[in-house]
């Protein structure tokens, strides 16, 4: 199975001191979690597009052609673009460019957006959320497919015969859907080919199994094999030389987070339970020594079938602890997986 990190640049405020990391800091740390990542061993880095205070990743783009040239292995995705509120063209363009930086090794992870703070920012409306990622995946895949594009549609001036540079190293260039559990979602994936990557943010993971089995069946009626079209998973986690060390390491700041997002969407508080809870053997949270991850990762892939698991980071833990869960990641987790 191949292993990931995913990461949001997240820069919450520290539940003790209330300071917030300087988003120039974050996006440097961001840098060397790509590398260490590499350095260890990890198949794939994605960084994903937000446009909050506490998040320093507007432009993954930017952040991972920078990573592109202090690397040679890795692959470098997207987690996610919203391509809703962006411009299919400059996405591709964007993502060619780093695939041509990076001698192909570049990754284009798109989805509707749980955040809806570029709607307004590009001027678009949550009225036409479904229709607009509809839409804009087709240009996507059109542009893809072909250097000559002519197209029309609703919310994006049409192309006529228009030729769209620069053309990736990779032909096609991977284009990954990120669901966050929504069934029509994955049989929209399903039918046009495209791998996956479930989020898995609560609840018990046995779940997603009908949408793991409804997105197979897609691909079947699609006319594609899904021992060839990969599944993945994004998993909020963290990895110590304890699974207590792991859970005071992280909870404090986990918990603000999950509460202040909570508030936004109407959630009540997290609480130590349920975070105790969510660390089970049954909980979303990857989170643990080793042994224990590596567990809840083996249990995902029996549930699931997935071929692809990414760790993100669940806490506001210094950039020291962090590159040591990436290490362990790497050196500790992977070898049970993959039965080294």
């Amino acid at each position: 199975m191949e292993l990931g990190l995913t990461s949001f640049a997240e820069t919450p405020p520290d539940p003790v001191t209330g300071e917030m990391m300087s988003h120039g800091e974050r996006l440097r740390n961001v840098i060397a979690e790509v590398v260490k990542a590499e350095e260890v061993g990890l198949d794939v880095y994605g960084l994903g597009e937000h446009h909050r205070p506490d998040m320093a990743a507007p432009a993954p783009a930017i952040t991972m052609a920078a990573a592109a040239a202090k690397t040679e292995r890795i692959r470098l995705s997207s987690a996610v673009i919203v391509l809703s509120s962006a411009d299919p063209v400059r996405t591709f363009q964007d993502f060619s460019t780093i695939d041509l930086i990076s001698s192909g090794r570049a990754e284009l992870m798109v989805g509707r957006g749980s955040f809806i703070e570029s709607f307004p920012l590009f001027g678009y409306s949550l009225e036409d959320y479904d229709e607009l990622f509809s839409e804009k995946l087709d240009l996507l895949l059109e542009i893809r497919d072909n250097e000559r594009v002519t197209w029309s549609g609703q919310f994006r001036p049409p192309l006529d015969d228009q030729p769209i540079f620069p053309r990736p190293h990779q032909d096609p260039l991977p284009v990954w859907v990120a669901v966050g559990g929504t069934p029509a979602s994955m049989v929209r994936a399903g039918n046009l080919g495209l791998p996956v990557a479930l989020a898995i943010i609560g609840g018990d993971p046995v779940r997603f199994g009908v949408l793991a089995e409804l997105y197979r069946q897609a691909l079947v009626e699609g006319g594609h094999d899904p021992e060839e079209v990969p599944l993945a998973v994004h998993g909020l986690g963290y990895i110590a030389d304890s699974n207590e060390e792991a859970a005071e390491q992280v909870y404090a700041s986990f918990a603000a987070t999950m509460t202040r997002i909570g508030k936004e969407r109407g959630w009540p508080p997290l609480t130590r339970e349920q975070f105790d809870w969510m660390r089970s053997p049954e909980g979303s949270l990857v989170l643990g020594d080793p042994e224990t991850v590596a567990a809840k990762i083996l249990r995902w892939q029996e549930i699931l079938g997935i071929s692809r698991f990414m760790l993100h980071n669940a806490g506001a833990v210094p950039h020291d602890m962090s590159l040591r869960s990436i290490e362990y990641l790497g050196t500790k987790v992977a070898p049970i997986v993959n039965g080294a």
